[in-house]
C-alpha cells in the first residue's frame, strides 16, 4: 500500500481548521481568524524536504532568515541588502509609534525601507530589532558580567558542545521566550513591538540521526508555517552536517495553529491541489561550524511548486497598547 504523500499532514490540518476552528479576533489589529488548537505534524527528512509543493514557498527568504538568526544579527538591514523584506514591518512599527509622537520625520514603509538600505546610521538606530531570535539563540542576555562585560549565553554553541560531550543528551533545548522582555510582563522601555511565535525547540540524538521538534506557540498556517517548516528542516540539515550526523525528524508540534480570514479564498485554492515530489537539499561539506555557515552553502534541488498563492501578512502580536 502506498504511504500518502507526507505534505497531506499540513493541507488536512488547513482543512481541519475550515471545518472545527473557533472564531477568535485579534487583539490589535482586529483581524478574524479561525483557530484549533494542540497539534502536531512529523517530517522524515531522509525521505525528502518539506519545502511544501502547493503553493511555491520563498526559498530566499527562507535561506537568508535562517542564515540571520543562526549568525546572531538583529537588525534588518542584512535582510534588506539581501532584498529579502520579510521582516520589515516589525521595525517600521517601532518609527510608527515615533511618528505619532511627532518625533521622528514622517516617512511611507517604503520611504522607511530605503533609508535603512542607504544610511547606515538610520539602519543602526532605526532597523534594529533587540531580543529577535539570533540575539536570543546566540547572545542570550544576562544580569550577570565576566570580565567586566555583561554575561550572554550562546545557546546553539552550547547544545552542539554538550551533544559532543554527551551523546543521550535529554537536554538540548535553545529558548526565545524571555517574559523579562515580553508583553506587559516586561517593564514598558524594554517591551517588543513584535511576537516570538516559534519559541522553542530541542535537539536529539536519535541512533546517529539528529532530530529536533520545534513548539510553535502561534502559527499562521497559510503564511508562516510553510516557511517555518522549512527554517527548522534546512536546521536540522546544517546542524547535522556540522555534528557529523544523518538527518532525522523534524517534528512540529502546534499551539494555536490558524487561519486568517483574509486567507480563507487561498486556503480552498491550494487545498485543491495535488503535492508533487519533495526537493532535496544539499549542504557544503565546508560547513564544520556554526559560523561557517552561510546562505550559499546550500543547494536546492528539484523543486517543482505550484504557483505562487499570495495572502496580506497580519502584523499581530508584541506588546498592545490601547489607542
Amino acid at each position: 500500500m502506498k504511504s500518502q504523500h507526507p505534505e497531506y499532514q499540513y493541507l488536512n490540518l488547513l482543512q481541519e481548521i475550515l471545518d472545527f476552528g473557533i472564531k477568535k479576533v485579534d487583539r490589535g489589529t482586529n483581524v478574524v481568524l479561525y483557530s484549533l488548537f494542540g497539534r502536531q505534524t512529523r517530517y522524515d527528512l531522509s525521505k525528502g524536504f518539506p519545502l511544501l509543493t502547493t503553493k511555491k514557498v520563498y526559498w530566499k527568504g527562507v535561506v537568508a532568515e535562517l542564515y540571520w538568526f543562526m549568525a546572531g544579527l538583529t537588525n534588518i538591514k542584512y535582510l534588506v541588502d539581501e532584498n529579502v523584506h520579510i521582516w520589515d514591518d516589525y521595525p517600521y512599527k517601532y518609527y510608527l509609534r515615533e511618528m505619532k509622537k511627532e518625533k521622528v520625520q514622517k516617512l511611507s514603509k517604503d520611504e522607511f525601507i530605503r533609508q535603512i538600505k542607504e544610511d547606515a546610521k538610520f539602519a543602526k538606530k532605526w532597523g534594529e530589532l533587540p531580543k529577535i531570535y539570533g540575539e536570543m539563540w546566540r547572545h542570550w542576555p544576562t544580569r550577570s558580567t565576566s570580565s567586566g562585560q555583561a554575561r550572554t549565553i550562546d545557546q546553539l554553541a552550547w547544545v552542539l558542545k554538550e551533544m559532543k560531550e554527551d551523546p543521550d543528551a535529554k537536554n538540548l533545548i535553545v529558548n526565545s521566550w524571555n517574559p523579562e522582555y515580553l508583553y506587559t510582563m516586561a517593564d514598558y522601555n524594554d517591551a517588543s513591538l513584535f511576537p516570538i511565535c516559534h519559541n522553542m525547540y530541542q535537539i536529539s540524538n536519535r541512533n546517529g540521526k539528529l532530530s529536533l521538534q520545534l513548539y510553535q506557540r502561534s502559527a499562521d498556517m497559510f503564511l508562516g508555517v510553510p516557511f517555518n517548516i522549512a527554517s527548522y528542516a534546512l536546521l536540522v540539515h546544517i546542524l547535522a552536517k556540522i555534528t557529523g550526523l544523518e538527518v532525522g525528524e523534524f517534528v512540529h508540534t502546534f499551539g494555536d495553529v490558524h487561519i486568517y480570514e483574509n486567507h480563507i479564498d487561498q486556503v480552498k485554492e491550494q487545498l485543491k491541489r495535488e503535492p508533487r515530489n519533495f526537493p532535496t537539499v544539499k549542504i557544503d561539506p565546508s560547513v564544520k561550524s556554526i559560523d561557517d555557515f552561510r546562505p550559499e552553502h546550500v543547494i536546492l534541488e528539484n523543486y517543482d511548486p505550484h504557483p505562487v498563492l499570495k495572502g496580506e501578512l497580519t502584523i499581530a502580536g508584541g506588546l498592545y497598547e490601547k489607542e
